[in-house]
């Protein structure tokens, strides 16, 4: 009996609610698709755009996200984005979600 395509989906997005029962909602499993809290990087600092919240950093491989060394745009609060100065080298902590720089130095 083959399952319709639809029906294959819902059953394979209803599993992990189904797996759910009283005593063990600890909260999300951590998977290799997020990213750790709190990664470090380090690189060079080649833009800051305060108006638009915004860091421009080439930075080398960071091994928590399984990330290549690359150049990004993160968002980035006013307390980052002070401390921040094109062509300076920095380290710096991600959000869990990858996409600001929350801690620079």
């Amino acid at each position: 009996m083959r399952f319709p395509l639809a029906l294959a989906a819902a059953l394979a997005l209803a599993t992990p609610a189904l797996a759910q029962h009283a005593g063990h909602d600890q909260g999300p499993t951590p998977s290799a698709a997020q990213p750790a809290a709190g990664a470090q990087g380090a690189g060079v600092v080649k833009a800051v755009d305060a108006k638009a919240g915004a860091i421009t950093i080439h930075h080398g491989p960071i091994s928590a996200l399984q990330w290549p060394a690359m150049t990004m745009t993160f968002k980035a609060g006013p307390e980052v984005l002070k401390q921040a100065k094109p062509g300076k080298t920095v380290t710096f902590t991600l959000n869990a979600a990858g996409d600001e720089v929350v801690a620079i130095r």
